[in-house]
């Protein structure tokens, strides 16, 4: 079976300058032509240097590892360099991308508040580390957009009132009216800062430590397409804009998803279509579904426009609600969801993931799930060993923003408590994910099924800590060569769903996706079919009973087996066409 590849052409200069201009008049207005002379010289400087670099956008073999850059260590070598070992020995030709979250020196939020954005942090590595891991697969880079840290050159310009740094942050008058304003944090919105010039009051979105960049300022956005490129010319493949939600701000609004914050992400993907064509863009936008939905830019697309914002957004939906499925023992509103998903603009796609991170949002479920749903998820993920982390709302009270724990130990049991079904209900998660349209995510303590780790919460005082162990890669490597381990069980099967994945056509990122129509307790999609005919259909059981196939579509034919290799598939006699608890299939009909 040959892979079928996405491809994107280039941008023509002509066709970008008619895109550029417009963005620039949405952010800039009488100020664009100035922006726009800076942005092209710019580019002739930085985007001459990428030189040809068109290539396929993606196919059924994209899976990426998702890690910090200090995710295993071995006491010897730069962690980078483990890292890489690891991806040489352990998951050779498993995943074409990686993300290697912030690896640039930082002062707090693991790696999320900038000191430099051009530099490696030497305690990972160094930009050779880097490079060999983007010669080795796609690599992810985060451009940490929205805020700096204190500790910045550019901050310390700010104090001292120099230039670049002093019109890089907004002050605000603290009896502003800034109650409209959504937070994803509890933490005060405007901090308190000593200038040369006084006390300021800086606006802050995340933490006192991750102060906001002012993108009214040009200078601001050109630094950032100037650090974009750079990111590109040391490997990138894949540009992901953290926070991007929160970039523009309108005091009376809630300075979320403004129409300039649209305007920039457009204007990014514009230049890297340019000078970087099959160079992706993902927006990162931890909120409700039909807001995260709006980074695709579906309301501009129709027969005279293609879609031109991001390539891929997060689905940020899926991993409450797998942990709400699985542990419920019901798929009727994942079902539902699912049904509901609007059909892919020509060259988008999601990019599905169960953990990551940060928590699991739990923003996303907001007109899913009732309330009463949510607040016995949040009571029975406490119940396993996780924490809830608050927001702060517009009337000043607080409300859950995002669970924090292991996706493992979310998966220790139903709402009647903790059982034996622990990795099977795990995997079947997961198993579940990779089969939806789109590019799979895997975070490495997904891989690794790791435990809650609660003395980092201790040593941090983060509670995001409870999913961000560092490995010790001697212990790693015996728990995944021991027998009767779950970090071997998950590992290895994992790996093997992932090399089984990467070779199944219908799971093709543009392959149709329908939701099949069956029982509660399983949930099954089609998967094609392909202009060949060929269609996958993929069923669980999210459940801890047996639960009846009763699926109309497996009389149509002789199915077989992906998960089994490929062999034809009958349902087995002790079964009596039903399915055990948290299995899964992957039915194939050439």
């Amino acid at each position: 079976m040959s892979s079928r590849v996405t491809h994107y052409p280039a941008l023509s200069e002509e066709a970008f300058i008619e895109r550029a201009n417009a963005r620039l008049e949405e952010i800039y207005g009488p100020r664009r032509d100035e922006v726009m002379r800076r942005l092209m010289t710019l580019l002739l400087h930085q985007g001459s240097a990428l030189g040809d670099r068109a290539r396929p956008a993606w196919s059924e073999r994209d899976q990426i590892l998702i890690t910090y850059g200090d995710t295993l260590v071995d006491g010897e070598r730069a962690p980078l360099e483990v890292l890489d070992d690891f991806l040489a020995n352990r998951l050779d030709g498993t995943f074409s991308g990686l993300h290697i979250l912030p690896f640039f020196p930082w002062s707090s939020d693991d790696g999320f508040s900038v000191i430099h954005y051009r530099e490696v942090n030497p305690k990972l590595g160094d930009w050779q580390d880097i490079r060999r891991l983007a010669s080795r697969v796609d690599l992810m880079v985060d451009l940490v957009i929205n805020h700096v840290s204190r500790d910045s050159l550019w901050f310390i310009d700010y104090l001292a009132g120099s230039q670049p740094g002093r019109d890089y942050f907004i002050e605000m008058d603290p009896a502003t009216d800034l109650s409209q304003v959504t937070r994803p944090r509890n933490s005060p919105l405007l901090v308190p800062v000593s200038t040369r010039r006084g006390t300021r009051h800086l606006w802050a979105t995340f933490s006192e430590d991750q102060i906001d960049l002012n993108f009214a300022n040009p200078d601001v956005l050109l630094e950032f397409v100037g650090i974009l490129l750079f990111y590109v010319q040391q490997g990138a493949r894949v540009i992901r804009l953290d926070a991007i939600t929160y970039l523009w701000k309108r005091v009376g609004t809630s300075c979320t998803h403004l129409p300039e914050t649209h305007a920039v992400v457009r204007l990014l993907r514009a230049i890297l279509d340019f000078v970087a064509p099959g160079t992706l863009l993902i927006t990162e936008t931890n909120v409700p579904h039909r807001e995260n939905m709006s980074y695709f830019g579906l309301e501009r697309v129709d027969e005279q426009h293609a879609p031109d914002e991001a390539h891929m957004i997060y689905q940020f939906t899926l991993p409450p609600l797998l942990v709400h499925t699985l542990t419920s023992g019901d798929a009727t509103t994942l079902a539902e969801w699912a049904k509901a998903l609007p059909p892919l603009p020509a060259n988008c796609t999601y990019f599905n993931f169960t953990a990551s991170h940060d928590g699991i949002g739990v923003r996303a479920l907001e007109g899913l799930l009732p309330a009463h749903d949510v607040q016995a998820l949040l009571e029975l993920m406490h119940r396993f060993g996780g924490y809830v982390s608050m927001k702060t709302n517009a009337d000043g009270s607080d409300s859950p923003y995002e669970i924090n724990i292991t996706y493992y130990d979310a998966m220790r049991g139903t709402r009647r408590g903790a059982d034996a079904w622990q990795v099977e209900r795990f995997l079947c998660s997961q198993n579940l994910m990779l089969a939806l349209q789109g590019i799979p995510g895997v975070y490495f303590h997904t891989l690794t099924a790791t435990l809650n780790d609660h003395e980092g919460v201790e040593r941090s005082g983060r509670l995001r800590s409870i999913n961000r162990r560092r490995w010790d890669k001697e212990e790693l490597d015996e728990l995944i060569d021991s027998r009767s381990t779950p970090t071997r069980e998950s590992f290895t099967s994992l790996k093997r769903r992932l090399n089984l994945r990467a070779n199944e056509p219908c799971f093709h990122p543009e392959a149709p996706q329908r939701v099949l129509e069956t029982v509660p307790g399983l949930f099954a999609i089609e998967r094609g079919p392909l202009e060949d005919g060929r269609r996958l259909l993929a069923i669980y059981n999210i459940s801890d009973r047996r639960q009846p196939l009763s699926i109309e579509e497996l009389d149509q034919g002789d199915w077989y087996d992906v998960l089994d290799d490929g062999r034809p598939w009958r349902p087995r006699e002790e079964e009596r066409n039903v399915l055990r608890p948290y299995r899964s299939l992957w039915l194939v009909q050439p």
